[in-house]
């Protein structure tokens, strides 16, 4: 009982996360998607490409159910990080299109097996583990990329979202205070 329960509640987060990293993408320009926004070079559509792999690998190859699209080997270090940007060849439908065939495919292995079905990560220090393993992982990784993405999204268009019930006014004094406790704070300079 408690184990159906866990399944299908870790997995209906995951289907809802899955969505709103892709309405990151909505209304931003095709560079907007594709220049990196940090010093490590973490796009939005990279980000949604690195999900993709990852979720192909877990809920495919830690099975033993590949999946239909290609996914690079995990230790293949020349093709390292790849995944995490878009190259000029690769449009936005086609990369957008990967990631629901992934969790078309990902919520099969779900649906079929049992939360404790067993499952192999060869790259994790203790690499046999549980459906609910990999369940918990990937809706954390994917929440934590949402988290990535929303910053990246801010940053993009130099506001906050406008889904925070707050007005520019109210986040323009709210950095104010906070600038202000973070120079209080800091030691006075020689």
């Amino acid at each position: 009982m408690i184990d159906d329960f866990a399944k299908d509640y870790l997995h209906s987060d995951l289907r809802e996360i899955r969505e709103e990293m892709l309405g990151k993408l909505d209304g931003l320009s095709e560079y907007d998607i594709r220049r990196p926004l940090t010093a490590t070079g973490t796009t939005l559509l990279g980000l949604i490409k690195h999900l993709a792999v990852g979720e192909a690998r877990y809920f495919g190859e830690v099975f033993g159910r590949p999946s239909p699209d290609a996914v690079p080997r995990w230790d293949d270090l020349e093709r390292r990080g790849i995944d995490m940007w878009a190259t000029e060849h690769e449009t936005r439908e086609e990369i957008i299109g990967r990631y629901r065939r992934v969790w078309a495919h990902s919520d099969t292995t779900i649906a079929a097996l049992p939360v404790d079905a067993p499952g192999h990560v060869p790259w994790w220090p203790r690499p046999h583990v549980k459906l609910f393993n990999v369940l918990v992982h990937v809706l954390t990784e994917t929440n934590r990329h949402a988290g990535h993405a929303d910053v990246l999204r801010e940053q993009l268009e130099g506001t906050p979202p406008a889904d925070s019930g707050r007005d520019q006014a109210f986040w323009a004094a709210r950095c104010a205070e906070v600038d202000r406790a973070a120079r209080a704070a800091a030691p006075v300079a020689p």
